[in-house]
């Protein structure tokens, strides 16, 4: 068919359309998949119950993901990897789970004071039902051989001892404790009492039965003066 100008084409598609029909075609044979998403408390509470049941070297990051319901993508992206995550439990759980020593020690009247409630609160906090019994902080150094993860759990526990030990020097110098007190045996006995308990309750001690050791080992401590703290 022809006219005046000559013969007559076909339409072209625009190139806008051609684009548009194109991309949805690629649309389709690639759909993409949308990030998975979780909520990240509920996830690290996953992770420190693991690692407090299994201890450092024995959990691995499929178990990691597997209790924390993500994949291992998600994990190193958003805690790191397996030591930066183990480090943020231990901060979480210093202060949700293992922090009563310290509350001990700021709020009782004498050194005495403090670790009689430092000792009866660990007989409770280490056998309560509702998480793995015992502390993590002495449970996850068990069969380390990561020795900065080893390191920075001595750390920890020393640093507990060194507090005992500094506010025991004070009642000393107050004359609440004798002045032949060593504050330094009498501090690292409390840590092995904290530490032996924790061990004790994974073994199967009941609350009832730490609170007696507890009540044994206050029974070493001298006394002076008037002072009954």
């Amino acid at each position: 068919m022809v006219n005046e100008d000559g013969p007559v084409k076909a339409p072209k598609r625009s190139d806008a359309t051609s684009a548009t029909t194109a991309g949805a075609g690629k649309a389709r044979a690639r759909p993409r998949g949308r990030p998975r998403s979780f909520d990240r408390e509920t996830a690290l509470e996953k992770a420190l119950l693991a690692f407090w049941e299994h201890g450092y070297e024995a959990t691995s990051v499929s178990d990691l993901t597997r209790v924390m319901d993500i994949g291992a993508p998600s994990l190193y992206s958003a805690f790191g990897d397996k030591r930066s995550l183990f480090e943020e439990v231990v901060r979480v759980y210093g202060t949700r789970y293992g922090s009563f020593a310290e509350r001990a020690l700021a709020e009782e009247p004498t050194a005495r004071a403090a670790v009689e409630r430092t000792l009866r609160e660990a007989a409770t906090a280490y056998t309560e039902p509702g998480h793995p019994h015992g502390c993590l902080v002495v449970h996850a150094a068990a069969n380390c051989s990561n020795p900065e993860v080893e390191q920075s759990l001595r750390d920890r526990r020393n640093a507990n001892i060194a507090a005992f030990e500094s506010r025991i020097r004070a009642d000393v110098a107050a004359g609440v404790l004798p002045p032949a007190t060593d504050a330094a045996a009498l501090a690292r006995h409390t840590g092995a009492m904290i530490q032996g308990m924790s061990q004790q309750a994974r073994d199967g001690a009941s609350r009832e039965e730490l609170e007696a050791v507890a009540e044994i080992a206050l029974s070493i401590w001298p006394r002076t003066g008037t002072h009954t703290g």
